[in-house]
Formats: structure tokens, C-alpha cells, sequence
């Protein structure tokens, strides 16, 4: 029998470097003991274990994260599940992600227990400021883990908390951020952190955000279960607001207004009816910074500003994409994200100088949709392409290009008027409505969705055959 024991500290990695070795050497799961901590001793800890065949491991990246992920589980029979699976894995004799195994079935079950658990602490550390002793501000905060995740959680705080010098504790280990380096050390007190103005500040926002006609018990107590409550200042505001929730109920129906005010009716009545705007006259300058106050239609009001085009004013290829993205709503440049950085590859590799383009998009708002910290791109409806023709248009009269290169539907939709069939329409030439030539291609965001790598390698391909086929019309046309 051959015992392991596996440090407090890098737990993961040095059960990785053992189940390694162990395998090389032959040695069964039943063979092994595992253990974390202080060395203790076993009854059966003395008797050699009896080796077998020795496995070479290679295993999916999937599988990998999988059951390292298990690994941080509180179950103590992790270690010895994890190095079982990974045997049964290279010998083929099971399959990753196979349900029917009631290892794999409650592996996988403890890594999703682990992922909601890391969930839990980025969402429910609470950091309290600590008296500065250099340039850098020092946070503090205490967190109590269901599992032992703070080594799998500390890097996300890391790379967002980078400017910072904090402490988080949890019961078993503390992670400590100084000057942009992170360590893990054992956690010797276990007293919390004073508390701090922005303890006041949590409660008035939670307060703030709290909406009582809106109020579910349980679903509030799933994504915030009461083991996490006495540690956040906020937590102790809720029986009071759950207790008066119908109350305030009661009264907003009894305060709701009876009309719409005038000016939200003046607001619906206008976006409503299309603008009849008269052509602007003057610059690509002046266009552009019209633009920056345009709400022409709703995207306006959610997004971080206008993304007008970009590039010479007298260009003789005009590229034009579907929308900002997430980046370029950030930045105020059109592509300048996924999409743009695989579009300059590509252009770089057909031979296509984008400096030498004028770089737009169909519709100059980001459309998105909040999912927690993140925003998710919408694709434009056909009366936001509509609304956002004339500043198309407007940028095609000025530029005067030679060529258009269409890229995806969306501009294909706001160009010809039909966003339908773009993959039987690529590589073609048709003609925008003043009769400039049009070469229709792929979105370089559509290859970046493309699950199959064949299939994403195929759609590369063509995606740089139009933007070659694009540069020889340029320079014929010279």
C-alpha cells in the first residue's frame, strides 16, 4: 500500500505530480492512500503495494480541468475517485463525461459543486479597507468556502483587484496579493477584518436595488444562500425588507402614475416615426461628430457611444461590417476586438493594406444584452439597420469608394436591401443602390463561431480569397 500525502498548499498540482508518478510505476488506485496534511500514520500504510501494467497519460484538456476541478471538493475520498478515473481513462476502459459510471457521475457532480462554490466567492467577498503604509491601498476579507477553492478563485480578484494590496481569509488558508503577487500561506487568525465605511455603502445599495414586487424567497435564497449571510453587511437589511415587501408593494401600486408623462409619450411618438432629415452637407469630420448624438433608435441609450467609421476619406475600398462589438463600444474604433484582430490577419495574408480602407459598420451602436459583468452581442433588428442607413449612406457619398466589401448580412441588408443567403452569395459581385461595385463576404465573426475546425479552417480560406480577390480589384481599378 503506498500512502500519499499531499501539502495544504498547491493540493492540485502536487496531487498531479504524484498520480504521474504513481501510474508510470504501475500502482492501482487500491493501492494508494491519500491524504492531506500532517503525516499520520495507517494500518495498512506499511504493506507494498502491488504494481501493475504502467500507463503513459494522455488525456483531453477537458478531462484535465474536469478533475482538477473535483479535486477541490470537500469529499475525502476525492483523491483516490480523481487517480481511479484517470487509470480507467488511459486504459480506455472509460470514456470522459460517461454519466452511466457512478464515479464519473459524481465526479462530475463535485466539480459542478466546485464551480457554483467559486461562483459564490466572487460574488460574496466582501473587502474592507485597511490603513495604507505605502502608495498601494490594502483590503482585507474574510470568506468561508463550502469547498477548498481559494487557490482556484484568488486569481479572478488578481486580475481585477491588480492595482491593490488585499488579504482574503478563509478558515483553512489565506490568499495574500502584494505588489502584484499572489501567495497562499496557512491561516493562523481567524478574526475578521474591522469594518469600514463601505460596510454602509453595501447596505444602501442593496437597499436601493432591492425590488419588492418582484420578491422570490427561494430563488433569492438559492443564489444567496444564509451560510454566506453573516459575513456580508448587506445580508442583515433583508428580513426587514422581505417583512415589508408587500407593504411597499401596496404602496407603489397605490402611487403608480394613471398616464405616461408627456415627455416619454413625446420620446415613443418620435422614435416612432421615421426622421425625414435632409441630406448633411460638409466633411467626413463633421459627419462623424453629428453622429456622436445620434438617437435615431433605441441602441443609443444602453451603449457607450456612437462608432463611426474609420480611415481615409478618399479610400477606394469601403469595408463594411455589422456592429460594434463589445471592444469597439469601449474604444470608438471599429474593429478592434475578435473579429477585427482575425480580419487584420487575414488582410494582412491576402495582401489587403487596411489603412489604405475606410472601416465602418451597418449599425453604429453596440446591441447587447446583459449576463452578469458581461455583455453579449444581439444582432440588429431590421428597423435599427433602417434607422442607421442614413449615416451609411452618408459616409458611402463621401467616401466615394471604388469598392464596397460587404461583409455578413447585416450589411449586406443595409447595401442591397436583402441580407438573405450570404454563404451562396460570397465571393460575388453585385452593386450597392448608386450603383458602386459590391463584393459580398462572410463576417470574420462568423468563422470565429464555427465549432469544427475543418469547417473554420474552410471558412479562413474563403474568408482571405475575397479579401485577395478584393485587393486585385483595388489595384486594377487604380
Amino acid at each position: 500500500m503506498r500512502q500519499i500525502v499531499l501539502p495544504l498548499i498547491g493540493t492540485v498540482a502536487a496531487w498531479r505530480a504524484e498520480a504521474r508518478t504513481l501510474a508510470g510505476e504501475g500502482i492501482p488506485a487500491d493501492q494508494v492512500l491519500w491524504q492531506v496534511g500532517g503525516q499520520t500514520s495507517d494500518l495498512f500504510a506499511a504493506e507494498e503495494a502491488t504494481p501493475g501494467p504502467p500507463r503513459t497519460l494522455r488525456l483531453p484538456r477537458a478531462a484535465v480541468d474536469g478533475i482538477e476541478g473535483a479535486l477541490c471538493h470537500s469529499d475525502p475520498q476525492r483523491f483516490a475517485r480523481g487517480y481511479d478515473i484517470l487509470l480507467r481513462l488511459a486504459d480506455g476502459t472509460l470514456q470522459w463525461g460517461d454519466r452511466s459510471d457512478p464515479s464519473m457521475h459524481k465526479l462530475l457532480a463535485q466539480g459542478k459543486a466546485v464551480g457554483r462554490d467559486v461562483h459564490k466567492m466572487h460574488a460574496f467577498v466582501r473587502f474592507r479597507e485597511l490603513p495604507a503604509d505605502h502608495a498601494r491601498r490594502r483590503f482585507a476579507a474574510w470568506f468561508e468556502p463550502e469547498h477548498a477553492t481559494l487557490e482556484r478563485a484568488t486569481p479572478f480578484f488578481a486580475n481585477r483587484f491588480g492595482d491593490m494590496d488585499w488579504v482574503i481569509a478563509t478558515p483553512v488558508l489565506t490568499a495574500t496579493f502584494l505588489g502584484g503577487t499572489l501567495a497562499f500561506s496557512e491561516t493562523t487568525d481567524r478574526d475578521a477584518p474591522p469594518e469600514d465605511a463601505t460596510e454602509d455603502l453595501w447596505r444602501t445599495y442593496y437597499a436601493s436595488i432591492f425590488n419588492a414586487a418582484r420578491l422570490m424567497v427561494k430563488a433569492m435564497q438559492t443564489e444567496m444562500p444564509k451560510k454566506y449571510w453573516h459575513n456580508l453587511p448587506e445580508a442583515e437589511l433583508i428580513p426587514g425588507l422581505i417583512q415589508g415587501a408587500e407593504a411597499r408593494v401596496a404602496d407603489m401600486a397605490a402611487r403608480a402614475a394613471t398616464e405616461p408623462p408627456v415627455r416619454r409619450t413625446a420620446v415613443a411618438r418620435d422614435m416612432a416615426t421615421p426622421r425625414k432629415d435632409t441630406p448633411m452637407q460638409g466633411s467626413l469630420a463633421a459627419v462623424k461628430a453629428e453622429a456622436q448624438g445620434c438617437t435615431r433608435c433605441p441602441l443609443y441609450a444602453p451603449a457607450t457611444q456612437t462608432v463611426f467609421g474609420a480611415g481615409p476619406p478618399d479610400a477606394p475600398l469601403m469595408i463594411v461590417g455589422e456592429q460594434p462589438g463589445d471592444q469597439e463600444d469601449l474604444a470608438g474604433v471599429p474593429f478592434v476586438g475578435p473579429a477585427g484582430q482575425m480580419f487584420d490577419a487575414e488582410a494582412e495574408a491576402a495582401g489587403l493594406d487596411r489603412t489604405q480602407a475606410y472601416v465602418t459598420n451597418a449599425v453604429k451602436h453596440f446591441k447587447f444584452t446583459p449576463r452578469g459583468k458581461r455583455r453579449i452581442h444581439q444582432r440588429p433588428d431590421r428597423p435599427e439597420i433602417d434607422a442607421c442607413r442614413w449615416w451609411l449612406d452618408l459616409e458611402r457619398q463621401l467616401i466615394r469608394p471604388k469598392l464596397i466589401l460587404a461583409m455578413g448580412a447585416t450589411a449586406l441588408q443595409s447595401l442591397t436591401g436583402k441580407g438573405e443567403g450570404i454563404l451562396k452569395r460570397r465571393g460575388g459581385m453585385e452593386a450597392a443602390p448608386d450603383g458602386t461595385p459590391l463584393l459580398v463576404t462572410i463576417h470574420p465573426s462568423y468563422i470565429l463561431r464555427v465549432p469544427d475546425p475543418a469547417a473554420q479552417q474552410t471558412a479562413r480560406e474563403n474568408f482571405r480569397a475575397d479579401l485577395a480577390q478584393a485587393a486585385a480589384f483595388i489595384r486594377d481599378a487604380a
